[in-house]
């Protein structure tokens, strides 16, 4: 069980509230006093006769059981889906009996404490089919019981892609986003665990193939803005949230393309991405395509495409994107998912994070998977360092858990979970920012997961490496109904490799 560090009595613990909070002032431009030696990655197949069977889709990291430790969905493509549970680093597969052993084609996966008791719910989208393509599984003390229809989300005939649990309208409590390939996307408001479809009141039911979204306040004015991937030559979508209501601005901002060819029906972006890239604390936006990579910086009032500046527009074809720091250095990096399509394996990519472009750095045994679709991070065994789970959909494929062990010592890291006054994990969206104690030297910064991977979404710790640094501050910045709110806990001490930290934003006064 991880050691956890609450951010109550024995921290201070500020809070601000108002769109006057800021967001970084004075960040360092070079991070040398918390920067580790660079280290080549080594990986290394954890459990690799229980992750073994091919054609898996989808994979999602929560603790379902309240235990402490990380545990393992995995979503397959027309045989029994998979739930590991992990027990001090091993993992055992308890999906018959926790009751999510379906056997449909699971294309999208979410966890999330919709009904806010305090333990991690789980949707599912599933290929179209006899039956709804969504279902919601309730967790009640570690078995899952489908209320789909109760909740109001049972729906027929649609491709499912990206789920995202969200407080779209700062109300408390999960709303639920839904992705489409081949029907107007939906947003369903949570209403006491009742869900009713507002998207298209509020802007949001975009017809276009949509396959992948991220939710991010990218504009730092208190409310989560939505950033949509689209397939067949549509551009993507960035719809800016204003009061609630939406507005597509991806044009006149520069991210409709994602670093693709405009209007080439033969590229389209698979998964979007949101992470602080360059270290100046802004959240900026990463398009997994087939076509070029993108990478789009961005800017305060617009993004720009530092694509080839930061050498990832390599043409090809991906379906996911993860970034994570894998050598907890501060700065973050990329693992991008080549797809297997046309009897053409796309290989994978792991790049190191240089603090101006991004190098290739990708071992040998991964450079011979062809491990399409799922890409998840996570530290499952707590050693401070985050691991990387796949998934494959070839059949004779894997869907792999592989260990991060470097060869030589890296730096250390931070777990910080985010949770509200009560607990309960219902602040997806949130901002995390490091600091070197007493100072604005900003070290590294996260966003609580909102849509990761292939069609993902983790209830989980975020990792933040933090190099040599011995004591830090931790800011968690919650944007609501137009407000940013920030929980500031001081003087954190690392010891060791890794510090786990529970953050509570408390309810608005």
């Amino acid at each position: 069980m991880r050691r956890s560090i609450l951010a109550a009595a024995s921290v201070t613990v500020a809070l601000l509230a108002g769109p006057s909070v800021s967001r970084t002032q004075s960040v360092s431009p070079n991070r040398k006093a918390a920067a580790a030696q660079s280290v080549p990655p080594r990986f290394i197949a954890a459990q690799p006769d229980l992750f073994a069977a091919g054609a898996n889709l989808t994979n999602a990291w929560a603790d379902y059981d309240g235990d402490g430790d990380l545990d393992l969905f995995v979503g397959f493509n027309g045989s029994p889906n998979r739930l590991y549970r992990n027990t001090s680093g091993l993992f055992a597969d308890v999906a018959p009996v926790a009751g999510i052993a379906d056997s449909r084609s699971t294309r999208a996966a979410a966890w999330g404490d919709f009904d806010a008791d305090g333990d991690s719910d789980l949707m599912l989208g599933y290929a179209p089919s006899p039956g709804s393509v969504l279902r919601l599984y309730r967790n009640d003390g570690g078995r899952f019981l489908d209320i789909t229809r109760d909740a109001g989300l049972s729906r027929d005939s649609a491709a499912v892609r990206q789920l995202s649990w969200v407080d779209v309208d700062g109300d408390g409590d999960l709303d639920l986003f839904v992705a489409l390939r081949d029907r107007p996307n939906s947003l369903y408001r949570n209403d006491s665990g009742r869900f009713t479809d507002v998207a298209p009141a509020l802007g949001l039911s975009d017809p276009r193939r949509s396959v992948g979204a991220v939710w991010v306040d990218y504009d730092s004015d208190g409310d989560l803005d939505l950033y949509v991937a689209n397939q067949d030559g549509d551009s993507n979508g960035l719809f800016r949230n204003d009061g609630g209501l939406f507005t597509d601005v991806a044009g006149e901002l520069g991210v409709a393309w994602a670093g693709r060819l405009p209007n080439d029906k033969t590229n389209g972006s698979v998964r979007p991405c949101a992470a602080d890239v360059d270290g100046d604390g802004r959240f900026d936006l990463f398009g997994a395509n087939y076509g070029r990579n993108g990478l789009l910086l961005n800017r305060g009032t617009r993004f720009e495409d530092a694509s080839d500046a930061w050498g990832i527009a390599i043409d090809a074809k991906y379906d996911a994107c993860a970034f994570a720091d894998y050598d907890n250095d501060g700065r973050i990096d990329l693992y991008v998912n080549g797809t297997v399509t046309g009897g053409v394996s796309y290989r994978d990519y792991l790049f190191r994070n240089t603090g101006t472009r991004f190098e290739d750095v990708t071992p040998r045994n991964l450079l011979d998977l062809q491990a399409d679709h799922g890409a998840e991070w996570a530290d499952y065994d707590d050693d401070g360092l985050v691991d990387l789970a796949l998934t494959g959909a070839q059949a004779d494929g894997m869907h792999l858990l592989l260990r991060n062990a470097p060869e030589r010592p890296v730096g250390r890291s931070l777990s910080v979970r985010v949770v509200d006054a009560d607990g309960r994990s219902t602040r997806a969206g949130a901002e995390i920012r490091v600091y070197l104690a007493g100072t604005r030297t900003l070290l590294a910064a996260r966003l609580t997961d909102t849509g990761s991977g292939y069609n993902a979404q983790n209830d989980a710790p975020e990792h933040l490496g933090i190099g040599t640094a011995d004591r830090v501050d931790v800011e968690v910045t919650f944007p609501r109904a137009g407000q940013r709110e920030a929980t500031v806990v001081r003087g954190v001490r690392t010891d060791g490799k890794r510090t786990a930290l529970t953050v509570r934003v408390p309810e608005r006064r």
